[in-house]
This record gives C-alpha cells, sequence and structure tokens, in this order.
C-alpha cells in the first residue's frame, strides 16, 4: 500500500496537500486542471519535488527520505527520458546499471519483445516511431520490476487509437504493480482507471471510483471538463 500520510508542498505561492492511500494492483488516474499540481503529485511520490511536511509510506516503511533511485517505483515522463546518443537496448540497460557494466542483455531483449520491439534495440531513440518510443520507455520501466508504476503524461502526444493501444499494453504488463497516472483526458481514466484523485484548489483529494466521480463531478471538475 502507498500512503500519502498529511503530505504537503508549498512552493512560492502554490501549495498542495494530500492525505490517503491506494492499494497494490490499483490502477488510478489523476486528473485536474493545468497547473493543479497533478505532476507535483508524482514528482513528490517519486522523490523531485521535496516535501515541506508529511510523509510518503510504501507497505508502511517510510520512502520520503530515500533517494529517487532507490525508492520502489518507475517513472514514466512525457519526454521518455531516452538518450539519443545511445541505443534502445542501452537506454533499456540504463534501468538495470547507470553504468551498462552489470546488464542482462537477454533481460533487455525479453523485455523489448514484451513490448513489441523484438529486434529494435541496436536503434537510435530518433530511429523509432512515437509509439515505438513510448514502447521503449515503458520496456526500460518494466525491465526495473519496481512495484510502483508512476504515468506523468508519458501518451499525451500520440494518436487516441495509439495511445489507447499503450494504456491496453500497460494494464497487460504492469501485473501487480500500482499504477498512478496523470492524465487531461477523461476518456483515458474511464477507460484504466477504477478509482481517481482529483487534483483542485490546492488538494488532491482521496481517490473515488471513476465511474461514480464523472457520473456526478464536483464543481471544480465540472468547470474543468467544460
Amino acid at each position: 500500500m502507498l500512503t500519502l500520510e498529511g503530505l504537503r508542498v508549498v512552493q512560492d505561492d502554490f501549495q498542495l496537500g494530500a492525505d490517503w492511500s491506494v492499494g497494490a494492483g490499483e490502477r488510478v488516474a489523476v486528473i485536474g486542471p493545468s497547473g493543479a499540481g497533478k505532476s507535483t503529485l508524482l514528482g513528490a511520490i517519486a522523490g523531485f519535488v521535496p516535501l515541506t511536511s508529511g510523509a510518503i509510506r510504501w507497505q508502511g516503511a517510510r520512502i520520503d527520505g530515500l533517494a529517487p533511485g532507490a525508492r520502489p517505483l518507475s517513472m514514466l515522463f512525457q519526454d521518455q527520458n531516452l538518450f539519443p546518443h545511445l541505443s534502445v537496448a542501452q537506454n533499456l540497460g540504463l534501468g538495470l546499471d547507470p553504468s551498462l557494466r552489470r546488464v542482462d542483455w537477454a533481460a533487455v531483449e525479453t523485455a523489448l519483445e514484451r513490448v513489441g520491439l523484438a529486434g529494435l534495440g541496436a536503434r537510435r531513440p530518433g530511429q523509432l516511431s512515437g509509439g515505438q518510443a513510448s514502447r521503449a520507455a515503458l520496456a526500460r520501466a518494466l525491465l526495473r520490476a519496481r512495484p510502483v508504476l508512476l504515468l506523468d503524461e508519458p501518451f499525451a502526444a500520440l494518436g487516441p487509437a495509439l495511445k489507447a493501444e499503450m494504456l491496453a499494453l500497460v494494464e497487460e504488463l504492469a501485473g501487480a504493480a500500482l499504477v498512478l497516472m496523470v492524465t487531461h483526458d477523461p476518456t483515458d481514466a474511464q477507460r484504466f482507471a477504477g478509482r481517481t484523485v482529483l487534483v483542485a484548489d490546492g488538494v488532491a483529494a482521496p481517490p473515488v471510483e471513476t465511474a461514480a466521480l464523472f457520473a456526478n463531478p464536483p464543481a471544480a471538475l465540472a468547470a474543468y471538463l467544460g
């Protein structure tokens, strides 16, 4: 279980609070107006945004004092974070060993096969399509085999059909991992997530059942949806 215990982030005139838990294996969407703090929430969980107060726990143990790489999670960003000067296989290998000296290359190839990129490990990221780059980034996250997967709109640049395909792939391959997904698209939330967190007015509200949230949206969500 991932627990945000009185979490509070304050940056100049911006503030965000959260106080809730989500369980292992859940699929949870994070939605809300631009600038409300959705990416900040994921960044705080990942360790890229410092907490002003509160705690983050995984299975009861505090993780907010750990460096990002030591936390039990992987994160996918909008820009995929693939290094253009390295091959696709080397980019995946970084998820196992940043020095690339102790990499199980057979495991890398298996990860590429799982996301439909078998035989493309020698290519550079610039030789991939947008959908292929998304698959490579997902493969790197899966290769790390962490129990929490954070998605900060990594598929936002893809067309609707390809984005739906990538979400289906995440659902298929993430297994027992907890997945928290930032999205601006209510269709994505309804397709992918059993529960949804609304971020608005300085608060990341406790997750509620997705269908119920969109059937009877609170004022902040109704205004956002138009």
